[in-house]
């Protein structure tokens, strides 16, 4: 059975065509006992974060479709550490989350760019066990990022 872990690349196979993960690179930024999460690095959302309410005041940002999972939620991977505090280390220098009202305040002063964060909607998500069945029925093959993949296009 494969290992998967934090940081790896998933690229769909054609046995995925038709679904919701057609043609889709998945970035694992967590894997434990409990199953796999990760974000559709390759897919470009059609809304940005000043068309939300919350957010209306801002600049044009690109969202992403993270995944079909909680669709109705923000996620975000980094990589300024020294200025989004509490994100958690994923692999490279990146980060999942942190303090979301910093990452907002440092994209409004222009201190973060797009390539140094990715803001999803939705997440991909895998029960114990579910990822790695996939991958051995040939769905999904898998890349050892070694900074070779830009997760931040």
């Amino acid at each position: 059975m494969p290992t998967i872990h934090p940081g790896q690349i998933l690229l769909s196979t054609p046995l995925l065509n038709n679904t919701v993960f057609e043609q889709t690179t998945i970035f694992i930024c967590e894997a434990n006992s409990n199953g796999a999460m990760g974000f559709i690095i390759n897919k470009p959302s059609y809304k940005s974060l000043n068309e939300l309410v919350e957010f209306r005041n801002l600049p044009y940002f690109a969202l992403h479709n993270g995944g079909p999972m909680q669709t109705d939620k923000l996620y975000f991977i980094h990589k300024q550490p020294s200025i989004i505090h509490g994100g958690i280390p994923i692999i490279n220098q990146i980060y999942l989350g942190g303090n979301f009202d910093l990452a907002i305040k440092n994209i409004n002063n222009k201190t973060i760019l797009k390539s140094d964060i990715k803001i999803c909607i939705g997440y991909c998500g895998w029960d114990t066990g579910e990822l790695e069945a996939e991958i051995e029925e040939g769905c999904w093959s898998i890349l050892e990022n070694d900074n070779s993949v830009n997760v931040f296009m």
